[in-house]
């Protein structure tokens, strides 16, 4: 007990207590810029299906946003508020088969301007149900969303908890994003995961291709019950808790990927999404698009991306991105 209590010794550097003392770390190894699954070319089908449905939509568009800030194959960005924005899309007659996004979460970032919790879900209200609005019968709409305060109630409320039943979708389930890097607590417990509510517009019809994104990590592969193999050959399903470690910074361990704006998604989180939710050639939206994670992910995939983005900034930062991806993806498809 007088060891433990000593002010020298220190639990965590001692093996018998730290398993990464005792096994080992693995070394680090940054991302690159996006995944290998992202760079693969787009077949001449799928090519020529989406620049047709980007024609269309963008001669759509421009009545009620104007020229895109930012076009390339696959690519449509706009910078705009999203709330006009997605207002216009169905007196357009334009449908959207998946959504992928992430709004500001009301806590005081560079980028938002503070609300009171009751306005900020109105606020949220307005948007989700003009996406509803938009969306295809078959589709679905992913959202993002962390915690905030809630005066006189609590310090870290999970958004959901306000946001889940303000629209007409149907919310299909909660899927918990887990990673290992984030803010330290003191007088708490560090917070390490956020949630993507998977909503749908109708319950019995929607897209979702469990194949595309099955997890080959099965323990035991080779199990059978009666005689016949227990695990689907291509894997298994990845359940509702996902491990992908947040976009790192560092000079050391910064992700290649890594942009200037401070809140952006890891590029495999959005691929699972675009590829279980959407199909070659459909359309994906983001009204939130900050750096476009959701964009590249949907380019890379062969889908047609929609986005807007009411900051300028923001708007050149994913202009860069799109570009240096586009660079990468050229460079790929030569070896």
């Amino acid at each position: 007990m007088e060891g433990i209590m000593d002010r020298t010794y220190r639990r965590i550097s001692d093996a018998s207590h730290n398993e990464f003392v005792a096994n080992g770390v693995e070394t680090h190894t940054p991302t690159s810029l996006a995944p290998t699954s992202l760079l693969q070319p787009i077949s001449e089908v799928v090519s020529r299906r989406v620049a047709d449905a980007q024609r269309r939509l963008e001669s759509k568009l421009s009545r009620v946003a104007g020229s895109p800030f930012y076009s390339a194959p696959g690519v449509l960005l706009y910078n705009t508020d999203c709330v006009p924005f997605l207002a216009g899309l169905a007196g357009l007659g334009i449908s959207v088969d998946l959504t992928v996004t992430s709004p500001p979460y009301n806590i005081g970032k560079e980028y938002e301007s503070r609300l009171s919790v009751e306005d900020y879900v109105a606020w949220c209200q307005t948007w989700m149900c003009s996406i509803h609005s938009a969306t295809k019968p078959d589709g679905t709409f992913w959202l993002n969303v962390g915690y905030l305060e809630v005066p006189e109630h609590g310090l870290c409320v999970p958004i959901p908890y306000l946001l889940w039943d303000k629209s007409p979708f149907y919310l299909l389930q909660e899927v918990v994003w887990k990673y290992g890097a984030g803010v330290s607590a003191r007088r708490r417990l560090s917070p390490r995961n956020e949630k993507w509510l998977y909503y749908v517009k109708e319950p019995h019809r929607y897209t979702f291709n469990l194949d595309e994104i099955r997890d080959p990590n099965v323990k035991y592969p080779n199990q059978k019950k009666g005689g016949k193999f227990r695990c689907n050959p291509f894997g298994k399903n990845p359940s509702d808790v996902w491990e992908f470690p947040k976009v790192t910074t560092g000079t050391k361990r910064s992700s290649r990927e890594r942009t200037g704006h401070p809140a952006q998604f890891p590029l495999p989180v959005v691929e699972r999404i675009v590829r279980a939710s959407s199909n070659p050639a459909e359309v994906v939206l983001d009204p939130f698009a900050g750096s476009c994670s959701a964009g590249v992910a949907a380019a890379g995939l062969g889908r047609l991306f929609v986005g807007c983005e009411i900051s300028e900034d923001y708007c050149k930062l994913a202009a860069e991105r799109f570009e240096s991806y586009r660079r990468a993806r050229s460079q790929c498809s030569l070896f």
